[in-house]
């Protein structure tokens, strides 16, 4: 499935929207101005996920995940390469580590971090689409990339829509992904209830 050139404008102002709260209630939390960069959305069999994003998060990945439910459902992810995930740790708190592994304060950190990212952009889906969907509390896992894609792969979840962005902390950049694992029918609702948001716009 291919999204159309309008579907993929809205999906990535909607993403934008929560976004902008994501990086706003992060700033509050830490005391540093912190910025998300504009989205970049595609869209992917989740067969094909592990090829896609093998080139940018080589290695083992930090992984924030919540299980989604509703009319849409799915799997919810940030995805951080593990030089990455210790960078924005470092990044967003006082005291930096100077270990080379995530401890349980950087862990706490990292999963508050895509609780917040990943509620907005859920949040975005009854405010603006008037979807209600309910989430599962945020799981950090620390896995290789193909490990995380196998758990994906289901009969049910047969598309990933996939957003590329870049958190801005201190003149620093991290570059992360959300993925979104979705079925075909809460694909085709989300599409939908897309549509008829960009058509109220107008």
């Amino acid at each position: 499935m291919v999204l159309t050139e309008q579907q993929n404008d809205s999906i990535s102002e909607l993403i934008n929207i929560a976004f902008a709260r994501t990086g706003a209630a992060l700033s509050d939390l830490t005391g540093q101005r912190v910025l998300l960069s504009p989205p970049e959305v595609s869209m992917h069999k989740t067969t094909e996920l592990a090829s896609a994003l093998a080139q940018f998060i080589p290695g083992e990945v930090a992984s924030i995940h919540q299980v989604f439910a509703g009319p849409v459902g799915g799997d919810a992810l940030l995805l951080l390469n593990y030089a990455g995930a210790m960078e924005l740790t470092n990044l967003l708190v006082e005291e930096k580590s100077h270990t080379l592994y995530l401890d349980e304060s950087a862990r706490e950190v990292l999963t508050e971090v895509g609780n917040i990212l990943l509620n907005a952009c859920l949040g975005m889906f009854g405010n603006l689409l008037h979807v209600h969907v309910s989430f599962s509390v945020p799981r950090l896992h620390l896995e290789s990339l193909d490990s995380l894609i196998s758990e994906l792969i289901t009969d049910e979840r047969r598309y990933a829509l996939v957003v590329a962005t870049a958190f801005e902390v201190r003149d620093s950049k991290v570059s992360g992904f959300l993925v979104m694992a979705l079925s075909v029918a809460s694909l085709d609702r989300l599409l939908h209830e897309v549509d008829d948001w960009e058509n109220r716009q107008l």
